[in-house]
């Protein structure tokens, strides 16, 4: 791994100088502040070296085909820089960076943003809708992150806003976005729907029922959401998934090709017992 980061320094001098202006690039120590098991992001806690080695290249890859963009007086920084690329190769570790291919840019904000839009319901009226978003990912276009989100992401608290938009990424490239990935050889639609059909059912039964659950209640909007939060979960709190939703825990386990719950097990029982 040593020389990654100059490696990538030279290789985005000749490609993407124009459009890097002005950004802090990640220094090489800051791949050890943002991987190392016990330091600033312990979703990473439990990695062998060679997925370490691994997650590097990907990180690498993504940097440079990437454009990252801060608009609205972001700073984007070097360890954020890390932080943000690292993260959104865990999901691909052992799925490949192809599962990223078809888009090219990263905006950044410095919080959440407020877009103005305006969207046309079942019924054919046209609404205009203006909330505050800590991320989005548009089908084949960017993918958009509040740098305040990014920094709470990370910590095994169940909330990852760089893993949840980069899952809708994953979502999309078998074109409807409904929370149905496409799936590996020797996985069954059947199964998997069963599975998250089940889960979505009882998780929105609760959340209208007024309950509190450990889980987002956020996952309730939508199937795609569903998957793109309790895949947050999965990665940063796969214990909470795995209590709630097992047969949900094990798609995912298969799909990802992962195993948090037994990776990140030594971290998790030292936080229950500190």
């Amino acid at each position: 791994m040593p020389g990654f980061w100059s490696k990538w320094f030279s290789r985005s001098e000749a490609t993407n100088a124009g459009q890097r202006a002005g950004i802090v690039l990640p220094a090489e120590s800051h791949w050890l502040s943002a991987a190392a098991p016990t330091l600033a992001l312990p979703v990473f806690a439990g990695l062998s070296e060679a997925e370490l080695a691994t997650l590097h290249d990907l990180a690498s890859q993504l940097l440079v085909e990437k454009t990252l963009t801060p608009v609205s007086g972001a700073v984007l920084d070097a360890p954020t820089c890390a932080a943000i690329a690292l993260q959104a190769v865990l999901p691909i570790l052992y799925l490949g960076y192809p599962a990223y291919r078809g888009w090219r840019e990263i905006i950044l904000y410095p919080g959440e943003f407020i877009p103005d839009r305006e969207v046309t319901d079942d019924f054919g009226i046209v609404h205009r809708v203006c909330q505050p978003l800590s991320g989005e990912a548009w089908e084949g276009g960017p993918l958009v992150l509040s740098l305040d989100d990014v920094a709470a992401s990370g910590h095994c608290l169940g909330y990852n806003v760089v893993i949840h938009e980069f899952v809708h990424k994953l979502d999309m490239r078998n074109g409807a976005v409904d929370g149905l990935p496409a799936l590996h050889s020797g996985m069954s639609v059947e199964v998997w729907a069963d599975a998250f059909n089940a889960a979505y059912t009882d998780f929105c039964g609760r959340v209208d029922a007024g309950g509190e659950p450990e889980i987002d209640p956020y996952a309730s909007a939508s199937p795609a959401e569903f998957f793109a939060v309790l895949s947050e979960y999965f990665f940063e709190a796969p214990d909470i998934l795995f209590a709630d939703y097992p047969a949900v825990y094990e798609q995912l386990r298969q799909y990802y090709r992962q195993d948090p719950l037994t990776r990140l097990a030594p971290f998790l029982q030292g936080t229950q017992t500190s």
